[in-house]
């Protein structure tokens, strides 16, 4: 069996308004549920999820050898209108530099969500997550 992790702490000290002061280990932002000084919570979580595949996404494909030279990731997520305004669904878009094969793309990104990604499979399972490749030469 394997090991526990450590768990994660992050500490939030209210600032004014809806601040927060927030830090977690070594870093430190300003979160902002009105976006004006910093993040929101539903920005870190889209932000999160985006950062957690993106990592992975890159590991698998740099880990295979394949000749990248740029990944960007373009996160969409659609929230109901009403409170709580959960969300129901995520598009990423992902655009690769280099010569990467598209299956080798694809299969990096099947990984990052079947087995890798720990924000997903942190979410409710009725989320829907479509993704989509670009290749740029």
């Amino acid at each position: 069996m394997a090991e526990p992790t450590r768990p994660l702490v992050a500490e939030l000290v209210w600032s004014s308004e809806r601040r927060f002061d927030a830090s977690s280990g070594p870093i430190a932002f300003t979160l902002d549920g009105d976006t004006v000084a910093g993040p929101s919570p539903t920005q870190l979580l889209a932000v999160g999820l985006a950062g957690c595949m993106s990592i992975d996404i890159v590991d698998i494909i740099r880990k295979g050898r394949h000749p990248l030279t740029g990944f960007a990731a373009t996160i969409t997520g659609q929230r109901l209108p009403t409170p709580p305004r959960r969300f129901v669904s995520f598009h990423l878009h992902c655009r690769v530099g280099g010569a990467v094969p598209e299956a080798a793309v694809a299969r990096a990104l099947e990984l990052s969500r079947e087995k890798y990604c720990s924000v997903w499979h942190s979410l409710r399972e009725d989320i829907t997550l479509t993704t989509q490749i670009e290749i740029l030469p």
